[in-house]
């Protein structure tokens, strides 16, 4: 099978999208000439023309609120928003607006809509282009989360999140977008709410999102060198939550380490170590869950402190080797 970027599987989903349903078409700032921020969208102005790829000015609220007003009259859009950080911007719009339209009609309304998002640290962008704020979203009902973390998973989720009726807030971590991995050329769905396990193991098992899916991955591969049995399970979809993966792997590993790169206190990682403690998994359980998280800080500029606001491979390490060394 080829190999492309995450960014060209992002590029491919939109793409197919929009040559096989004439109701889907994009809406952001610079998305059209300039091809988006992290050039997303490059190219496809040219492809459909300045009716499906809507530039607009720089305001979240009035595009999110165009989105949302376009999803209600039967479109299908996918907005834009430069960096997560700017969907504080876009906030009423997208949480007291697209997520209760479907409610308070009695399921009479939908609203398919995407959200497509840029997240995350590690471009040196610095504290206001740099945050994850997944679990803002995720506390909303009515909005469906999306963090896809290969370019296979980016394809099949997006094509689903397009397809899907309802609000869905799409993040894409920035330093995913470079990665490559197979990914067929045909239109295929992942459906929402399904985890993925990304490795087997016995010993433990290690929840992450987004980019901390690639990291665990890579520290599972050294802890195996001593010993050490790490099974990854990578969400995909925090809202719905595919909670049956999740506890069937606890149930048996009896180990549990949560990685995400937002602040630990309120992260997702608080409600999936809720979820866990909640369930039948809890009394399997050989040792209390562990959490590792960015520190209690905005994101700075300087690379080497940018670096080591969030978890690296190596803290993922350090976190699993204490973790197989605790009892309960």
């Amino acid at each position: 099978m080829r190999e492309i970027t995450y960014l060209e599987a992002v590029r491919e989903a939109m793409t197919q999208e929009m040559e096989r349903d004439e109701r889907v078409f994009l809406i952001g700032e610079d998305i059209g000439e300039y091809g988006g921020a992290f050039q997303a969208s490059y190219g496809m102005l040219e492809k459909f023309g300045p009716d499906r790829i809507l530039d607009t000015p720089i305001t979240e609220l009035g595009l999110t609120g165009a989105a949302v007003g376009a999803a209600l009259i039967g479109m299908r859009p996918i907005a834009e928003i430069m960096f997560m950080d700017f969907t504080t911007l876009a906030s009423e719009q997208l949480v007291n607006q697209a997520a209760k339209i479907r409610f308070m009609f009695g399921g009479n309304a939908t609203i398919p809509m995407v959200l497509r998002t840029p997240a995350g640290s590690g471009t040196g962008a610095a504290e206001q282009h740099s945050q994850s704020l997944e679990n803002w979203f995720v506390h909303i009902p009515g909005l469906k989360v999306v963090m896809p973390t290969t370019p296979y998973d980016v394809k099949g989720l997006l094509i689903a999140s397009i397809r899907d009726d309802n609000p869905v807030v799409f993040i894409e971590h920035k330093l995913l977008y470079k990665t490559k991995g197979e990914v067929p050329e045909e239109m295929y769905t992942i459906p929402l709410g399904k985890a993925d396990i990304k490795r087997e193991g016995s010993d433990m098992t290690i929840i992450a999102t987004s980019i901390m899916v690639s990291r665990s991955l890579e520290a599972a591969k050294k802890l195996a060198e001593e010993g050490i049995s790490v099974e990854v399970i990578d969400p995909r979809t925090l809202r719905p939550l595919d909670s049956e993966t999740i506890i069937n792997s606890v149930k048996k590993t009896g180990k549990v380490l949560i990685v995400h790169e937002a602040v630990k206190t309120s992260g997702f990682g608080s409600e999936l170590a809720a979820m866990i403690a909640e369930s039948e998994a809890f009394g399997y359980l050989d040792a209390p869950i562990q959490r590792l998280a960015g520190r209690e800080m905005p994101i700075p500029y300087n690379r080497n402190l940018e670096y080591n606001t969030v978890p690296q491979v190596e803290n993922i390490i350090e976190a699993a080797r204490n973790l197989a060394a605790l009892r309960v």
